[in-house]
């Protein structure tokens, strides 16, 4: 299989992206890999999967590659007798935050007539922003930690006692995210947060909460990772998560017992069908009492959460034959039609 990956974007988490395209050289041996960056400018750039690597962008040398143009059915490389198409199966979206994960290059993908695996439109609006994750989840009734929510120009109050955990409704990564202890920093932990975004959530900090990571994809059938329970200190940082990114070996199974891995994955169930269908997926949830309670959907997880599968490059060829397709609408101007022969004109 020939799989398009598609990576950078307009996006603060560009450099992520980065990674985890490099990291699926390592992960998908079998398949034959074209990579498609998208640069800040969003322009789409045709690279050379055996020279791959960060100093390629980070120096600029990527501009030195073939441009592509998007047009119906594909990329294509355009010259002075013609267009030629960049041949591949799938396209696989990798770009994380702006652009990848907020519908931008899924609507293209679907407008273009492109197979692609990735949250669809809808799938990609409510999880980019988590306060309409929040709206998700509570229709599909899974509980989500509660919360407050703040815009830049309201009043800088609230009313849940500290610590507190202030993020960007649309940034993941923990890009602007800060624990604020006592009131003294909440200010400044604002200012942080607004360089990034206009809108933040406020959560109560829970010290030592356990928390748990389920990813999966529905192909012909339900194919759910393994549960892990991620390492960390007082919150997974951004260089922690940026090492993530990386990742290319299967992690450790949490030891829990079934009933609390029964109702994580019903809780990922919950919320990946239908909406999700067409994506590799995760969501991060916590325990507190013995109840779940979703943190997060990472419509595009760091490496796509391949290390948390047992054969990933399975799932990605058996979800690549099992896409949902747009309705196929003909227009037949037969509306048009009957207006004009009854106005006598042909």
């Amino acid at each position: 299989m020939n799989i398009a990956i598609l990576f950078g974007g307009s996006s603060f988490e560009h450099e992520i992206s980065i990674v985890s395209a490099i990291t699926m050289k390592k992960v998908l041996k079998k398949s034959t890999l074209t990579y498609i960056f998208v640069s800040a400018n969003r322009e789409f750039y045709l690279i050379d999967t055996d020279k791959i690597n960060s100093k390629l962008f980070s120096s600029g040398e990527y501009k030195t590659r073939k441009k592509l143009t998007l047009k119906n059915g594909g990329f294509f490389i355009d010259g002075m007798f013609g267009s030629k198409d960049v041949d591949f199966d799938v396209a696989l979206n990798l770009i994380h935050g702006r652009d990848g994960e907020d519908g931008k290059i899924a609507s293209m993908m679907e407008f273009f007539n492109i197979p692609f695996i990735s949250p669809r439109m809808e799938a990609s609006a409510l999880s980019y922003n988590k306060l309409y994750t929040k709206f998700l989840a509570d229709s599909l009734g899974v509980k989500t930690v509660e919360y407050e929510y703040l815009s830049k120009n309201d009043e800088r109050k609230i009313t849940m006692p500290y610590p507190v955990i202030i993020k960007p409704v649309r940034l993941g990564s923990s890009i602007g995210v800060s624990i604020v202890k006592n009131e003294g920093e909440f200010d400044y932990a604002l200012d942080v947060a607004f360089e990034f975004d206009t809108d933040v959530i406020i959560e109560p900090f829970i010290e030592g909460v356990k928390e748990f990571n389920q990813a999966g994809a529905y192909t012909n059938d339900w194919e759910l990772s393994i549960v892990e329970e991620p390492q960390k200190e007082e919150f997974l940082d951004f260089e922690k998560k940026y090492m993530d990114f990386s990742r290319d070996s299967q992690v450790l199974e949490a030891d829990i017992s079934k009933e609390l891995k029964d109702k994580i994955q019903d809780s990922f169930k919950k919320i990946y069908n239908p909406l999700f269908k067409g994506s590799i997926m995760r969501c991060d949830f916590f325990v507190v009492d013995d109840e779940v309670l979703l943190n997060e959907i990472n419509p595009i997880p760091g490496s796509m959460a391949n290390y948390l599968f047992p054969d990933f490059e399975g799932m990605i060829n058996r979800l690549f034959k099992n896409l949902p397709n747009e309705q196929n609408i003909i227009v037949n101007y037969d509306y048009i039609h009957s207006i004009q022969s009854a106005k006598g004109k042909v």
